[in-house]
């Protein structure tokens, strides 16, 4: 393709260091541009090299210009002047290029704004540098030779200039602020978006959670159970479940009152919550006064041996329960099962079956006097898997 600028004398200023630096900072212009409009699959990698190497030479030629500036001894409202539009320069660029990817053609956009300046700046106040370079050598003072070169031209191309250059730098400021403001407007939408995402999960933990308890609800508990099943019948290994009730607790509320039953409902799933340590075991509310407790992988001893504890924490809690057969104090009931899920009718995952024993065993329990834990008898197909 075409170069984007083309040199020519009039770009010419006499400074031989200025002019090879321009030459090269053109040639870097036009490389830019190349790889802006390249189709190539390696485009963003050379696109990130060449406007590295362009913003660097840039800053280099830049740094060059302003030391020659005052080692000449220039007036320092033309150094001022220059190195602000310097300063604004790289800025500029610095923010096209971190907003190119928002921009409808930002390929056009930016190698019109690299030669469009590069023009101007050479055309302007570098050969109004040179001019002033030559008079000082010439034997001017520094504020003559600033002065002169503010009269001697002609008028009409210095107003031009410097309306060029007004317009520029009223659309760089502009530029900046809409550039400040697109990344606030980022800032927000990002904000906004993890503040979104926050609420979901939220709205996802409370759809899974029992609002009296805190814990899992029985959808949950269902479908965690199932999931639970399939893996564990893929893997042939054993799921535990316990299914426990509180003692009497008809007759607590009654007695208590429904506050204060509710109040000894979350207690006794604090202390049965508490027993539990693996963060794949789960704790839900299956209904009422009912709670279940899953645990993959775990045997039937294993089972037991956690239910015990939770009998046990219950029964530490120390909750007066005046009208209980089953002993001074709030007590639970529980029924433990541990089994390899087997496949059941329709692609069930065996789920079912592991809650009805878990279920009976539970009713053992009660029927042998409450406050403790029975576990379901071992089926003799599973042997001592249970």
């Amino acid at each position: 393709m075409d170069t984007s600028f083309v040199w020519d004398d009039g770009f010419v200023t006499g400074l031989e260091l200025v002019d090879a630096q321009h030459h090269a900072l053109v040639d870097l212009f036009n490389e830019l541009s190349q790889a802006l409009f390249s189709s190539a699959t390696s485009s963003e990698a050379l696109l990130a090299d060449v406007y590295g190497r362009l913003l660097a030479y840039t800053e280099y030629h830049f740094r060059e210009e302003e030391e020659m500036m005052r080692h000449c001894g220039l007036d320092p409202r033309h150094i001022e002047s220059h190195c602000a539009l310097h300063h604004q320069f790289v800025e500029q660029v610095r923010m096209l290029w971190t907003q190119r990817r928002s921009m409808a053609d930002a390929g056009t956009t930016l190698v019109d704004f690299l030669t469009s300046w590069l023009g101007l700046h050479i055309l302007g106040i570098d050969q109004s540098m040179a001019r002033q370079i030559a008079s000082v050598r010439a034997g001017l003072s520094a504020q003559e030779a600033f002065e002169r070169e503010r009269q001697a031209h002609d008028h009409g191309i210095q107003t031009l200039l410097k309306m060029i250059s007004k317009l520029y730098s009223a659309l760089s400021v502009q530029n900046a602020q809409l550039a400040a403001a697109n990344q606030h407007l980022e800032e927000r939408v990002a904000q906004r978006t993890h503040e979104l995402e926050l609420a979901n999960e939220r709205l996802r933990t409370l759809s899974r959670t029992d609002a009296l308890l805190g814990v899992a609800n029985r959808a949950h508990f269902n479908e965690w159970l199932e999931q639970t099943c399939a893996l564990a019948r893929r893997a042939g290994r054993p799921v535990g479940l316990v299914m426990i009730d509180v003692d009497y607790f008809k007759r607590y509320n009654d007695h208590y009152g429904h506050q204060q039953g509710d109040a000894c409902l979350q207690a006794v799933a604090g202390a049965v919550a508490g027993c539990v340590r693996r963060g794949t075991d789960l704790v839900a509310r299956y209904g009422g006064e009912e709670l279940a407790v899953v645990l993959p992988e775990t045997d039937a001893a294993g089972a037991q041996a956690l239910a015990w504890q939770m009998v046990q924490a219950v029964r530490a809690l120390n909750l007066p329960h005046a009208d209980s057969p089953a002993g001074p104090c709030v007590t639970i009931s529980a029924g433990v099962c541990s089994q390899v899920p087997r496949p059941a009718p329709g692609g069930a995952s065996g789920s079912a079956a592991l809650i009805a024993r878990a279920d009976a065993a539970l009713y053992e329990a009660k029927h042998q006097g409450r406050n403790r834990c029975v576990v379901a008898p071992v089926l003799e197909e599973e042997g001592a898997v249970l």
